[in-house]
């Protein structure tokens, strides 16, 4: 009879491990999407933002259309993306393009002293870091889940439950591009 009453706890408390490593894999699973989300948001103003620094631009820099129009497929592109592998090569591809429009500014003082193009570069620059800031906390929710994943009791019905390793929002192939030392010449 005693060892059936320990057979009977054994399983109870199996059970609880299950349904606690569960718990804890949803949360973090939740955590990553909500994190996610938190980037989309960003991207948006990101995107919604630009289409008001080009035309500030046009005025002043009318035959540069080609860095505009790199900038506008670089957008519709960014905008189209889908999953984080997708998307941070995109926007990455878009924060280039920005860089050569906000580079234009400086072969031109009047568009440079501009007020509006001021703001804009200011609230670019703003989202940017908001946008590396959710990229961050986005790699952690990343690295927790796929570590919660991993680890004892949940690795053991992980798969099973449907919980798979997610992808980090990386550079990509534009990471030796960001990482090269930039050449100064005098």
């Amino acid at each position: 009879m005693s060892t059936g009453w320990i057979v009977l706890g054994v399983i109870v408390v199996l059970i609880v491990l299950a349904f606690a490593a569960y718990n804890r894999l949803v949360a973090l699973s939740q955590r990553v999407n909500q994190s996610f989300a938190d980037i989309d948001v960003q991207l948006k103003q990101r995107h919604d933002l630009i289409p008001n620094l080009i035309e500030t631009v046009k005025g002043y820099a009318a035959h540069e259309r080609g860095t505009l129009d790199d900038v506008i497929k670089a957008r519709n592109s960014a905008m189209s993306a889908q999953g984080p592998a997708q998307v941070g090569a995109a926007e990455n591809q878009l924060s280039g393009a920005l860089g050569r429009l906000i580079a234009l500014s400086e072969a031109y003082p009047d568009l440079k002293a501009n007020a509006n193009f001021q703001q804009l570069q200011t609230e670019l620059s703003d989202i940017e870091n908001k946008i590396a800031a959710s990229r961050r906390f986005f790699n952690n929710a990343v690295s927790e889940y796929n570590t919660g994943i991993q680890q004892m009791p949940a690795a053991l019905f992980a798969g099973t439950f449907g919980f798979h390793p997610k992808e980090f929002f990386d550079l990509g192939e534009t990471r030796k591009d960001v990482e090269a030392v930039p050449q100064v010449k005098f």
